[in-house]
């Protein structure tokens, strides 16, 4: 299969680009930070200490530093769903690397997973020499107290020590935790683990603060390795023969001004004179200046999104859906958001400390505030979530005024937030593929299009919906009706092609019902032919950039994926956008 140039370089070539961009800034990093302690004066005493230990800690330190500064950012959602829906945000090229935020994320945190191993192992070589390299000459220097004390103390009896080793472990559960397998299994458990991040911050402030690497402040009056004549020599010294001359009875006196150095002796730069002893001083922290901003950035949206977020929305219905998927819908006062975005749900009957992300299928417009989402229901607290708003209604789709609500449980809502599947709307033609529950970000898309499509600058979508079940498709049969009947009646029936397949067929193969019979006419069996269906909106949009947009399983997104970047004869060009269920 040919690749196309453009294509791969608006998918996947970006992604690897970046990466190697952001390879390339970290190596240069530890590079630059490594020559800098291996070469610098201030750094020649604690150098000839550590030997490269001091180096590779204190470069592989810089690294982390930068990262730990960035893997916050793209945390922050209320930030990037401005940035995203502001006019400031004009290219859709930049808005679209907004939407790879969580790929920065992870990139942050692979790479301060990498670089931790390297300071850790650096470090442990640093308390063995300081151990065995300690220096009665240079005691400010020393970490250790004395000669051959045992290097664990150093590791477990000091402030950096034991942060540094209390960090290792919270990072090992951060990590291992954020592993697919877990995230799908398990998800509290990459929830809560991942909450330890702020405990990780604290005791790094902590872990800069020890001051154990130190540096030379009076280079000028004491150049590594000169000779002090103010100084009672060593036992095993002898002083050389251009010193005893002048200097018969050495004594401790100042060293006269006015008498002038053998001038071959300062030209041979056989050993300069140094004024007085070596002054070090630790460092000024400066993991502060780096995490600092991001972290109160952070902060500061937390404190907002609380804020916004204390009041809980009014549940107006709950309608209870084939194939255990739920329908709740809800009103907020003040609430916006755009088709494909998201918000989060906290319901602290359920739980009083998770919450957990569900797309919009419903935004609120200009003449209604109700807003909805659909949740399937595949582990604990959607179970509880079911049970306890089930529990309050016999009639499931009875939808009630507001004076007349039953007492549904207290509800949540943080957000909205962004999503690729925002810039749907901003493709002249769209492909947007759904697999099952994935269908939910294209439910408010298709809601937004019955409210009136001619605003927007899409004038073509190809909806493809795969279900394993028929029932599933009731989901959102009558939606999918509407706007078809819709856009019949305004003389547009090709504005929207769609496309229903069944995957598995139990003898049932059509949606029951009079009114679904527009539905029935494009449901086929099996699985969709996507090279076909590919060259088929190919050929039918020469030379035009579609948005492919993408929600549901792997094995279908690296189709999708592998296909937007192939060429092809017609002059169309794919840009591939997914959304990921973890």
């Amino acid at each position: 299969m040919a690749v196309s140039w453009r294509s791969w370089l608006a998918n996947e070539g970006s992604k690897h680009l970046f990466l190697f961009f952001w390879l390339s800034v970290n190596v240069w990093l530890f590079w630059k930070t490594f020559l800098l302690y291996y070469r610098g004066l201030q750094y020649y005493y604690l150098h000839q200490m550590l030997g490269l230990g001091l180096c590779v800690s204190r470069a592989s330190a810089s690294v982390l530093n930068f990262n730990c500064c960035l893997v916050l950012l793209p945390m922050c959602r209320v930030l990037l769903a401005f940035l995203r829906g502001s006019q400031k945000v004009a290219s859709r090229k930049t808005r679209r690397l907004i939407d790879k935020s969580k790929t920065f994320h992870v990139t942050c945190g692979v790479t301060i997973c990498i670089f931790s191993v390297l300071h850790v192992a650096a470090h442990l070589v640093n308390a063995l020499n300081f151990s065995e390299n300690y220096n009665e000459d240079f005691l400010a220097l020393n970490a250790a107290n004395y000669r051959g004390e045992d290097p664990r103390k150093l590791l477990f009896a000091t402030v950096p020590g034991l942060t540094g080793v209390v960090m290792v472990l919270v990072l090992f559960l951060m990590c291992t935790a954020s592993t697919y397998a877990i995230r799908v299994s398990n998800y509290d458990i990459f929830w809560y683990t991942h909450n330890l991040f702020f405990v990780f911050y604290m005791l790094l402030m902590l872990h800069v603060s020890g001051g154990v690497l130190k540096y030379q402040t009076n280079l000028e009056e004491h150049p590594p390795g000169c000779f002090n004549p103010n100084k009672t020599l060593r036992e095993n010294m002898t002083a050389p023969k251009a010193f005893v001359e002048p200097f018969p009875d050495y004594t401790t006196e100042p060293f006269p001004e006015d008498l002038s150095v053998p001038e071959p002796f300062v030209q041979n730069n056989f050993m300069r004179i140094c004024s007085e002893e070596p002054k070090f001083q630790s460092h000024f922290p400066e993991t502060w200046f780096w995490i600092s901003g991001p972290l109160c950035l952070y902060c500061v949206e937390r404190l907002y999104r609380y804020i916004r977020s204390n009041k809980p929305v009014t549940i107006t219905s709950v309608i209870s859906h084939p194939s255990n998927v739920l329908e709740v819908r809800m009103i907020k006062d003040d609430f916006k958001a755009r088709p494909g975005q998201y918000v989060i749900l906290h319901c602290p009957r359920v739980s009083g400390l998770e919450s957990h992300p569900f797309t919009l299928t419903m935004c609120p417009t200009d003449t209604k505030a109700t807003f909805g989402v659909h949740l399937k229901v595949v582990g604990d607290w959607t179970e509880r979530f079911r049970d306890l708003l089930l529990l309050h209604s016999n009639q499931d789709t009875e939808i009630l005024p507001i004076f007349q609500q039953r007492r549904y449980p207290k509800l949540y809502v943080d957000g909205p937030f962004g999503s690729p599947f925002e810039e749907s709307l901003n493709y002249e033609v769209s492909l947007c593929v759904a697999g099952g529950i994935g269908v939910t970000p294209f439910a408010s898309v298709l809601n937004t299009l019955l409210d009136g499509w001619k605003r927007y600058k899409l004038r073509r979508l190809y909806f493809i919906w795969v279900c394993r079940d028929i029932e599933s498709f009731r989901w959102f049969a009558d939606l999918l009706c509407m706007l078809h009947n819709k856009l019949w009646q305004e003389n547009r029936p090709d504005y929207i092609n769609i496309q229903l397949y069944l995957s598995q067929t139990d003898g049932i193969q059509k949606i029951i019902g009079e009114k679904y019979q527009a539905l029935n006419s494009r449901l086929l069996i099996g699985r969709p032919h996507w090279k076909l269906l590919f060259d088929e909106i190919a050929k039918c949009n020469r030379r035009k950039t579609i948005g492919v947009f993408c929600c549901g399983p792997n094995k279908i997104s690296k189709i999708l994926h592998k296909l937007s970047n192939s060429s092809n004869s017609y002059g169309t060009r794919f840009e591939y956008n997914k959304e990921s269920f973890s």
